[in-house]
């Protein structure tokens, strides 16, 4: 029981910076801006974030803080994204070299800016984990319930779900939903009953910013004490969490927790005892999430139902 715990609980670590990130996602594509910059706005959001957890570790409680982190990492994530914004939107560029263009900057920049604030030129930012609840007061002592969901977790595991439910409620049950998911299908259409197509593209951008800035934050903390200037690849997953899920918040929920289970296999096999006793190198287990990735998106990719607009520039004097 022990090690489905285990299991469970790091699944649950895995799978909610995909589930978040693949929101965001989903905000800018259903908006009509393919979003590959997902895993520079992480490392964005995760530096900034850690920076202010080491900063500031002492002088808040473990919770305030990681909530006033939380904040740091969605502004950041969102000033980032308006230069994919900006180059997709006004410039009318290339969303998927504008997207590159910062994944090959994010990292260097976190690298670079370590380097020069920190003492000795040290790039790893540390910070002490703090913010592990033990067990929620009640509903940690539910039985089995209790020991998945409200024992040794954190607030963002919860923040997640609430995203999930949030996003829901604001594609499909507000006039903002109607109106980005109109721009992402027929953007003239949209224009033509008075929507301003570039205001909404801007706005899914910056709520992929915001969202995936934070699911930076949010991968690191539970599983380090220490930001190196990556999230392990982590923003491309989640694009692959959001095109196995259909651009359906629900599907991708779903699609998070299976990346999450194989990424959970690749780092726990040695505690659990089929495969610890298997003769597989550990190499192998480290290229599962990866192999799997392959594998769905080789199968669903015929099946895609991505917005019709995506990745074309709206220009407003061609019908």
């Amino acid at each position: 029981m022990n090690i489905l715990f285990l299991i469970f609980q790091q699944t649950m670590f895995f799978s909610i910076p995909l589930l978040i990130v693949a929101l965001g996602g989903l905000f800018t594509e259903r908006g009509g801006i393919t979003n590959i910059a997902l895993d520079g706005m992480m490392i964005m959001g995760a530096f900034t974030g850690i920076f202010f957890i080491n900063q500031m570790q002492g002088q808040m409680s473990g919770q305030l803080l990681l909530i006033m982190a939380v904040l740091v990492s969605c502004s950041t994530g969102m000033v980032f994204s308006l230069l994919h914004a900006f180059a997709s939107i006004n410039m009318k560029s290339d969303q998927v070299i504008s997207g590159t263009a910062l994944n090959m900057f994010a990292p260097a920049f976190a690298i670079f800016v370590a380097r020069m604030i920190q003492p000795n030129g040290v790039q790893q930012i540390q910070f002490t984990n703090t913010f592990r609840i033990e067990s929620v007061p009640v509903l940690g002592d539910l039985p089995i319930i209790g020991g998945l969901f409200f024992q040794n977790a954190y607030v963002t595991t919860y923040l997640g779900f609430i995203i999930l439910f949030v996003s829901v409620i604001v594609l499909y049950k507000t006039k903002f939903g109607l109106r980005l998911r109109a721009c992402g299908e027929h953007p003239h259409a949209a224009d033509s009953v008075g929507i301003n197509v570039y205001k909404m593209r801007y706005a899914g951008v910056l709520i992929s910013g915001a969202l995936a800035g934070l699911g930076g934050l949010v991968f690191v903390v539970p599983t380090s004490t220490n930001f190196n200037a990556t999230v392990s690849g982590y923003g491309f997953l989640a694009l692959a969490v959001m095109i196995f899920g259909q651009w359906k918040p629900f599907r991708i929920l779903f699609a998070a927790f299976f990346f999450g289970l194989m990424k959970t296999i690749a780092s726990t096999y040695s505690v659990i005892p089929i495969l610890a006793t298997a003769a597989i190198p550990s190499d192998i287990y480290k290229m599962i999430p990866f192999i799997a990735t392959l594998i769905v998106l080789a199968f669903s990719s015929k099946s895609s139902q991505a917005p019709r607009a995506l990745a074309i520039p709206y220009d407003k004097g061609s019908r």
